[in-house]
């Protein structure tokens, strides 16, 4: 009996430490959530820009990607939204965006984008702006309220890509998001994102980050030859990495790359030089998290993430 006793006890002893190793795992930070494990890379991707580029199921198969940014929600803030995915078919993406998280891919919604279509004229329509997201996207559904991939699909956050229009009511619309947090059982909750212009600050998102709500910025490091680095240089890559760092040291920072030359910009970095310079140089920052790249379709030609994955 005695010793019946003390294999029951064992085996006690046994769950409760795998318990606790389950809760350490579910329960950690969310920069720690997703960091790359050993020598690669974390690489986001924006997906929903041109249809050519695969469906979401299979740019997650490629296994090259730790975030994928579904762009874009391009009309909101007046009573009408819309979503803009470049002619991939709805009733696919629901059952895809599980099968990516099934894979430990997070999937965000990107809103905004390069449109007119959207913009915050009150604090009434940033709260309204938040209800809509919450029950289409981020949590339960909501009687009346189209659900766009479908009552059983739920992303992981929203990201903000605002690039037109006012600065106004975007920090009311991240408060409003991020008190729906109270309502979310996962330990990490919604994540906030922010993909920004490399020059230091981004008026339109000065005011919504100054919130130190958003756990991510992405910061385009393409676009703007003030700090892209084929044409500024590492020096004028860094002089903004820094700033952006200094300003936000409890948000992860990511890299925005463009993952092919496109309209003549020459704005993708070569592997070579990204591997000898660029990434030393960012990667002494604590709040390195890893490299965004626009996008899924000028990847699928380039195969550029796969390069950069496994870049130490």
């Amino acid at each position: 009996m005695a010793s019946q006793r003390r294999r029951s006890s064992s085996a006690a002893i046994a769950v409760f430490f795998f318990l606790l190793s389950l809760l350490a795992v579910f329960f950690q930070p969310a920069a720690a959530y997703y960091h790359p494990q050993g020598k690669r890379q974390t690489v986001a991707v924006f997906w929903g820009r041109n249809k050519a580029e695969g469906s979401l199921r299979q740019t997650c198969d490629t296994g090259d990607y730790n975030i994928v940014i579904i762009s874009f929600l391009s009309v909101f803030g007046h009573g009408k939204y819309w979503l803009d995915l470049s002619g991939h078919d709805l009733r696919d993406v629901g059952a895809d965006i599980r099968h990516c998280q099934s894979k430990g891919v997070y999937m965000l919604l990107s809103i905004g984008g390069d449109g007119d279509g959207y913009s915050l004229p009150s604090s009434k329509s940033a709260a309204d702006v938040a209800y809509s997201l919450y029950h289409s996207f981020l949590g339960r559904p909501r009687a009346g309220i189209f659900r766009p991939f479908g009552d059983d699909t739920i992303v992981n956050g929203v990201n903000f890509f605002i690039d037109h229009g006012p600065a106004d009511h975007y920090d009311d619309l991240a408060n409003r998001i991020n008190d729906y947090n109270q309502n979310i059982h996962d330990p990490i909750g919604i994540m906030l994102t922010a993909t920004v212009r490399c020059s230091y600050p981004d008026p339109r998102m000065k005011k919504a980050l100054d919130t130190k709500l958003f756990t991510q910025i992405h910061v385009r490091f393409y676009d703007d030859p003030r700090c892209s680095y084929n044409h500024a240089g590492l020096a004028g890559v860094m002089a903004q990495w820094n700033r952006w760092s200094a300003r936000y040291p409890n948000s992860r920072i990511f890299l925005g790359l463009a993952a092919a030359n496109v309209t003549g910009k020459n704005d993708m970095v070569g592997v070579g030089e990204l591997r000898r310079k660029l990434l030393p140089a960012v990667q002494k920052t604590e709040s390195y998290a890893g490299v965004t790249l626009w996008n899924s379709y000028y990847d699928s030609l380039t195969h550029y993430g796969r390069y950069v994955k496994h870049l130490a």
